[in-house]
């Protein structure tokens, strides 16, 4: 009887531990697989596999002009377990047999690399217990899939003819190719315009500095202009990335409109800012469209509580424009002290920093700099 009786309580131990790992395995299924914050080159890896010019982009568009609806999801290791019905298909994928299986009401499952076709006409169970704004049952489900399995899924509104992404926390409307050529094209002429902008307010600032005359306000706008046409091109970036073969042209004219942008500005900083250069950068990354527009808050990251404070210039924008290399730049900047000192030394000071062979060329630059502005 004891036998009998210790038997039983090992498989009552067995059937607990069984019902235990089963549990942990339902609860590690219905948490969201990722809730961090989706980074800018992850999900721009995921617009260019729906740019225009892709087979998948060909068959969504198909779909909307066929009027149909659709709910596509991208397979991995999570998916499987929220899957009901439907029948396993199993082809190569093709824009064509796409669309002619959006004409059943279930989801489609593509392969990994979107090579194949593996399921249609599936049931997605997602946990309803996460949370969504969407209102429509597809919508919904796409959400929530897509937060539960951490990849990407399409929604294709059959009513309002829009496509929409949805991967891991992100949703996004995918919107047709005129309209965002028409808005990438907007943003172009919008950096032109900052460009020509930018580079008067640089040529301003070399003049003061050449002169040193410590003039902050200047300072401030091209920093302020820099960072517009930062912001500006990075919204334009996703719409570029979204365009695919498309945006190629508007691709090399951004490129053209960047050159040197970026430098120029962070040089600015590191010449005016009474702060920590890092955290200069920072604060000034962290400001929206609004708060850059307001000279105040660019002072702020400085450390500067008025225009009007003066302050020694360093020189690090100015001597980058000489052939030093920066450990050169930077012990001129230390021995000297100040931008005015440095370009108003003579060659035996220079020698004594930085050697005479290097003094004598860049006492040379520094004339050719003063005769050009």
């Amino acid at each position: 009887m004891e036998e009998v009786k210790e038997a039983e309580d090992v498989d009552i131990k067995k059937k607990t531990q069984a019902n235990i790992i089963v549990k942990k395995e339902i609860q590690d299924t219905i948490t969201p697989a990722n809730n961090k914050k989706v980074s800018e080159e992850e999900f721009f890896s995921v617009l260019k596999m729906v740019s225009p010019g892709t087979n998948f982009r060909t068959a969504l568009d198909g779909t909307v002009k066929a009027g149909k609806g659709a709910l596509i999801a991208v397979q991995n290791e999570r998916l499987n377990s929220i899957i009901d019905g439907g029948f396993r298909v199993n082809c190569r994928f093709t824009p064509q047999r796409l669309v002619e299986l959006t004409k059943m009401d279930g989801a489609i499952v593509l392969s990994r690399d979107m090579k194949k076709i593996n399921h249609a006409n599936v049931l997605l169970t997602p946990d309803t217990k996460i949370k969504t704004s969407e209102t429509g049952t597809r919508h919904k489900a796409a959400d929530r899939t897509a937060k539960q399995i951490g990849g990407l899924v399409i929604a294709i509104s059959e009513r309002r003819h829009e496509i929409n992404l949805f991967y891991k926390n992100v949703k996004y409307n995918i919107k047709n190719t005129d309209e965002i050529l028409r808005k990438a094209n907007e943003y172009i002429q919008l950096l032109e315009k900052q460009r020509e902008l930018f580079d008067a307010n640089v040529e301003k600032l070399t003049r003061s500095e050449l002169k040193n005359y410590f003039n902050l306000n200047q300072a401030v706008n091209v920093i302020q202009k820099g960072r517009l046409i930062q912001k500006i091109a990075q919204d334009l970036k996703r719409y570029i990335v979204e365009l695919g073969h498309e945006g190629t042209l508007l691709k090399t004219r951004l490129k053209e409109l960047l050159s040197g942008v970026e430098k120029e500005t962070f040089l600015v900083v590191k010449d005016y800012t009474k702060l920590n250069l890092k955290k200069s950068r920072i604060l000034l990354e962290s400001l929206s469209y609004d708060e850059i527009l307001d000279s105040m808050n660019i002072l702020r990251t400085l450390a500067y509580e008025k225009s009007s404070q003066a302050s020694q210039i360093k020189g690090w924008r100015l001597l980058s424009k000489t052939s030093l290399n920066e450990a050169d730049i930077a012990n001129i900047i230390m021995q000297t002290g100040s931008l005015g000192k440095t370009i108003h030394s003579n060659i035996r000071e220079y020698s004594v920093i930085i050697g005479e062979e290097k003094a004598k060329i860049f006492k040379e630059e520094i004339e050719r700099l003063k005769l050009n502005f």
